[in-house]
């Protein structure tokens, strides 16, 4: 009889250790969710650092309502409906969507219409109609096939999109990658990154050319590199990180 007792006690306390540890697993597991789960306020800036002059400052921010010379969105090569897709994201968070909205559709026109194919490197310049956009200017710049997508590209669209600022002479743009708005799931810190480094490669030879008297172009001062609410602090790591490998060079 004591062993049955024994036995009926110890599976109860064993009972109730496995509940706790569940109730525990679960309350970790939820803190966990939504500290990954973190969002940015809408506006919020910050300048995570210098390179050769240029302040890259973080902007939560749409494309449509940056406040930049010029505004410089990435686009893929049309789909149908690519945008609004299931995989991208959400219309009210979705820079392109709002880029759309802002142009009367015309965005998505160009592109279907095949004014604009999205091919890789391929640019496209917009002056959009006054009180539409922040920026007086639109650069689209392509980003090929989605399948084939690779976050090694975006060095090269960064140049593309600095040698094209340069040349009109600003002294600011905003950079909208508009991976996730396309509903690429990219790495975050790779890809902010990766575009600082394309800047600075741009900016570098753009130096060059001014130290040799082959070019009179402005000093570029400030770049924008826009990011979503939920992408903000893990684009920021990887500007960080990528400001500090081109500094070594």
């Amino acid at each position: 009889m004591k062993n049955i007792v024994k036995n009926t006690v110890s599976k109860s306390l064993l009972i109730a250790g496995l509940t706790l540890s569940t109730l525990i697993f679960a309350q970790t597991t939820t803190t966990t969710t939504n500290a990954t789960a973190k969002t940015t306020a809408i506006g919020t800036s910050k300048n995570w650092g210098s390179v050769d002059g240029i302040s890259m400052i973080g902007l939560v921010q749409g494309p449509s309502s940056a406040d930049a010379q010029l505004q410089v969105a990435c686009v893929f090569e049309y789909t149908d409906n690519d945008i609004h897709s299931a995989q991208a994201l959400p219309a009210n968070l979705n820079g392109l969507v709002h880029l759309d909205d802002a142009l009367k559709g015309e965005f998505t026109k160009i592109r279907q219409s095949g004014q604009f194919k999205g091919h890789s490197l391929e640019t496209l310049l917009i002056t959009p109609p006054a009180g539409s956009m922040s920026a007086k200017k639109l650069l689209l710049i392509g980003l090929g096939d989605r399948n084939n997508f690779t976050p090694e590209l975006m060095t090269s669209v960064a140049e593309v999109a600095t040698r094209e600022a340069l040349r009109l002479g600003v002294t600011n743009f905003a950079f909208a990658s508009d991976l996730k708005d396309a509903g690429i799931d990219s790495p975050t810190a790779l890809v902010a990154g990766n575009v600082v480094k394309g800047i600075v490669l741009a900016n570098r030879s753009e130096i060059y050319l001014r130290e040799h008297n082959l070019s009179k172009t402005k000093k570029l001062e400030k770049v924008y590199l826009l990011a979503g609410p939920s992408f903000f602090e893990i684009a920021g790591g990887g500007i960080q990180a990528a400001i500090a490998e081109v500094k070594k060079r």
